[in-house]
């Protein structure tokens, strides 16, 4: 089966992080056999632009499946001609008021809409849900896992005993809430770190780092960063949003809940009298790698191609 992935988040300088999940993922596919899966990336913005690129880039060239990610991406990637369409939907393609038209009104072009995350289903009209398969993007496994915090903290040039909390994007994203983020780490009395234009190479060291992992955020897609930190048995405060639920609530030592200052002080209070507070959450990260969705996403793939 020859299949394109088309991404609309190419990295660039200022954003090195932008887009690496699709990457992961596309590698953990390549690992498939009977899969010869190509990698198309563009910017964001200027989908005119992004769709003669597309074209000219793939002109005589047949797929058996064009699978998008976000739903604004899937419109460019109309540009290449196809047996089957896919997209996989993250969040804002459906919640936010300007792109939600745009992937409503492409939909009817894809064969198979994936959902990153189970509380999307809500979002997607009726007419649509029986296309639709749970297709998570999952975690790049072998690039997180344990270090000790003094190790860590070295590496990125921090005092081998400062205690802080980190909140794990950009604190510009408003939706991901820094600002309660900052007032839980007041009332700890610890400071806060946030990240933003982090080379992905480093997040095992942050991760490490950190007291614990802070995400109280209003929406999720999947909630990646999540389970990178569980791979680490780094703690977890989150809120109930994306696939949170599955992936920090059954992690004993960490928080699924909504935001509460008072509830979220008491559920890290533990946490900031170890010496190494940790959980165990490597087991639960493992159940949601890349490998594992790769697979029911090829599985996908093949639901939708003719016999023979």
């Amino acid at each position: 089966m020859r299949v394109l992935v088309v991404s609309n988040m190419a990295p660039d300088a200022a954003h090195p992080e932008r887009g690496g999940f699709v990457r992961d993922q596309v590698a953990a596919l390549r690992r498939i056999d009977g899969l010869d899966v190509q990698l198309d990336e563009f910017p964001p913005g200027d989908y005119r632009a992004a769709a003669r690129g597309l074209r000219s880039r793939h002109r005589g060239v047949r797929y058996d499946v064009v699978h998008a990610h976000f739903g604004l991406t899937a419109v460019p990637a109309l540009a290449v001609r196809a047996r089957r369409r896919g997209v996989t939907l993250h969040g804002r393609d459906l919640r936010h008021r300007t792109t939600r038209p745009v992937t409503l009104a492409v939909l009817p072009t894809q064969r198979l809409i994936g959902l990153a995350s189970p509380d999307l289903e809500t979002m997607l009209p009726r007419p649509f849900r029986g296309r639709m398969r749970s297709l998570p993007v999952g975690l790049a496994l072998e690039r997180f896992g344990r270090t000790p915090r003094a190790e860590a903290r070295r590496a990125l040039g921090l005092d081998p005993d400062e205690r802080f909390l980190l909140f794990p994007y950009g604190a510009d994203r408003r939706v991901k809430r820094v600002d309660r983020a900052r007032e839980l780490a007041a009332a700890a009395g610890l400071p806060l770190r946030t990240l933003g234009g982090e080379p992905p190479e480093r997040m095992r060291a942050w991760l490490n780092a950190a007291t614990a992992v802070v995400i109280p955020s209003e929406h999720e897609g999947f909630g990646l960063a999540a389970v990178e930190a569980l791979a680490c048995d780094v703690p977890v405060l989150a809120t109930p949003t994306g696939a949170h639920a599955e992936t920090v609530g059954a992690v004993a030592g960490c928080l699924c809940a909504p935001w509460d200052l008072t509830a979220w002080r008491a559920a890290l209070e533990p946490h900031l009298h170890a010496d190494d507070p940790r959980v165990p959450g490597r087991p639960v990260a493992e159940r949601h790698g890349t490998d594992v969705y790769a697979a029911r996403l090829w599985d996908a793939w093949r639901a939708l191609l003719p016999a023979g």
